[in-house]
């Protein structure tokens, strides 16, 4: 296999695609990654996934396939298990005579051709497909498709003796890992978990259970379970989550953690009684995911210099704001680990915790025990801060301290529930805060809405009518090309993939602050002052997104008025 690889370098630089001082930098950070030379290639920027494609099929002779145009039989790919799909990013494509058409990301993984050929007993032909392709697919394929073994699993679950189940669960007694319940629960988290879930409903009907996951903000049904097998999956997630599974009269919160393909994945739990049995709804936490580096929150240009100008402040207060779900919690972490370093002493006030963060402080809010965001906070100023996040400014004394916090030398964090930027500023007003204090302690404030993306493998282009142009305010896009969903195999037939965020950054300058003072509280007049300090509005932003090809004019539309 070294072998190969160096010949598809010296193939590369022999094209002239790169260079050697290139090459030679990529295998450099591949002795000590480890990683594939192609994806350094790819991921440092030097070669796109079609030129490597190009250059595997030209050496090896291994054709290149489109997953999107290929007719994938559902039962087909039930012949791998869906942990070995994940694993090598492979994909069955046919069987004939004995022979698999076998997907792959990286066709040079001969442990991967071999591990296929021992689990099916037939000969593997490889074909390629990009890095791209395959993760949708993957997503696509096994998130919403149950596989032979779960199909099996189904059939045990209807023989069970979910009675003996519930009693020694309730009595203390551990069930063998091998139950069918716990294997159950176990194979849906994964599913989930490998799929791109952000959350897991298991909810009881009158006849059966249903199982959905929700995957780019949309509800996906992928299992119905037999409804005698309830009690006993609602005993084992609520022992799980060290839940009382004895109460099922009033709500319930627990937490868990498991290892889920080599990461560490928590698991939010809560439990709601509903006429046909608790409906169970897991949050998905997972930090890989959750973490990421501003130039990945996808900030326009223009918005990641503001947003980089008010956390780089040695005081303010900077508040994030936008719907539920909008993706707040994610970027005040992606934030926080931006400024995290050891001269700094971090503390956040969070209900609850979602993420640990290395090196910061993290405290927990606990209501029945006193603290509360306000208690809390006020001995957060006794711990000798310098930056403070409070994940929701939920009432006037939170914010009063918060205001000064942010006025006595600390940058301060936190979020709240409103429509637009400038609409934060009267909202503050109408929460006690004095006009002269927040116009002296306010540095800026970040809207932001989830949308979807558009699949890049079916997105179809088109040119904008003057008429729509005029009928969305926008006549300078009439004639420009925009892109419309359609729908194929690598997004479940939606026309979208994956989701993206749409921002507004409102910095706080002369106009803006003087307009706090007069008690201009009229949120189109303080969005018009803010444009003219240079702020774009959320709409423009999903606007030129659109025209980027990034999503599509209607999904910008319902984002930004119908609040995501």
């Amino acid at each position: 296999m070294a072998i190969q690889r160096k010949m598809m370098g010296e193939m590369l630089t022999e094209l002239g695609i790169i260079s050697s001082e290139q090459l030679a930098a990529a295998l450099d950070e591949q002795r000590d990654s480890g990683d594939k030379l192609g994806r350094i290639l790819v991921r440092r920027g030097v070669i796109t996934d079609d030129q490597l494609l190009e250059v595997l099929e030209f050496t090896l002779g291994i054709p290149r396939v489109q997953i999107n145009r290929m007719d994938i039989n559902p039962e087909t790919v039930k012949l791998l298990p869906a942990t070995m799909i994940s694993k090598y990013r492979i994909l069955p494509l046919s069987v004939n005579q004995g022979r698999m058409t076998l997907i792959m990301a990286d066709p040079l993984n001969f442990q991967a051709i071999d591990d296929v050929r021992i689990v099916t007993g037939l000969d593997v032909v490889p074909v390629m497909a990009s890095e791209r392709e395959m993760e949708s697919a993957i997503q696509q394929y096994t998130a919403l498709q149950i596989d032979s073994k779960m199909e099996k699993l189904l059939g045990e679950l209807s023989q069970y003796n979910y009675g003996a189940a519930v009693e020694a669960e309730s009595s203390g007694m551990e069930l063998a890992d091998d139950a069918p319940v716990i294997r159950m629960v176990n194979s849906l988290l994964k599913q989930a978990v490998q799929g791109g879930a952000s959350d897991i409903h298991i909810e009881p009907l009158e006849h059966d259970v249903r199982v959905r996951f929700r995957i780019d903000g949309d509800l996906w049904e992928v299992v119905a379970l037999p409804k005698k097998s309830f009690p006993a999956t609602v005993s084992r997630i609520k022992i799980m989550a060290n839940l009382d599974i004895s109460e099922k009269r009033v709500p319930q919160d627990g937490r868990t953690r498991l290892i889920i393909d080599g990461r560490e994945i928590d698991f939010r739990i809560s439990t709601l009684p509903s006429i046909h049995g608790e409906k169970i709804v897991l949050r998905i936490l997972d930090r890989t995911n959750a973490i990421m580096s501003l130039e990945k929150l996808g900030f326009s240009l223009a918005n990641k210099q503001r947003i980089e100008s008010l956390i780089r402040r040695p005081h303010g207060m900077v508040i994030v704001t936008g719907p539920t779900g909008s993706g707040k919690t994610t970027a005040l972490y992606s934030v926080l680990n931006e400024l995290n370093n050891s001269d700094r002493n971090i503390v956040t006030l969070e209900d609850p915790v979602e993420y640990s963060l290395p090196g910061i402080t993290q405290v927990q809010i606990n209501t029945k025990a006193g603290l509360t965001f306000p208690a809390g906070l006020r001995s957060i100023l006794r711990q000798d801060p310098d930056i403070i996040m409070v994940g929701e400014m939920r009432d006037g004394e939170t914010a009063e301290l918060g205001v000064r916090a942010a006025l006595t030398g600390h940058l301060f964090f936190s979020t709240l529930h409103t429509n637009s930027a400038a609409g934060t500023i009267a909202r503050m007003v109408n929460m006690g805060i004095e006009n002269y204090l927040l116009s002296s302690s306010l540095a800026g404030v970040v809207s932001q809405r989830l949308i979807r993306r558009l699949c890049k493998n079916c997105r179809r282009p088109y040119k904008l009518d003057e008429e729509t142009a005029v009928q969305l305010k926008m006549p300078d896009y009439a004639g420009k090309q925009f892109f419309a969903p359609v729908g194929c195999n690598l997004c479940r037939q939606s026309g979208y993939s994956g989701r993206m965020a749409l921002h507004e950054v409102l910095v706080v300058g002369p106009e803006i602050r003087k307009a706090i003072n007069n008690k201009i509280q009229s949120e189109d007049q303080l969005e018009e002052i803010a444009v003219s300090e240079g702020m774009t509005t959320i709409i423009k932003d999903g606007i030129y997104k659109a025209y980027e090809g990034m999503s599509s004019l209607q999904e910008v539309m319902k984002g930004v008025l119908l609040g995501g």
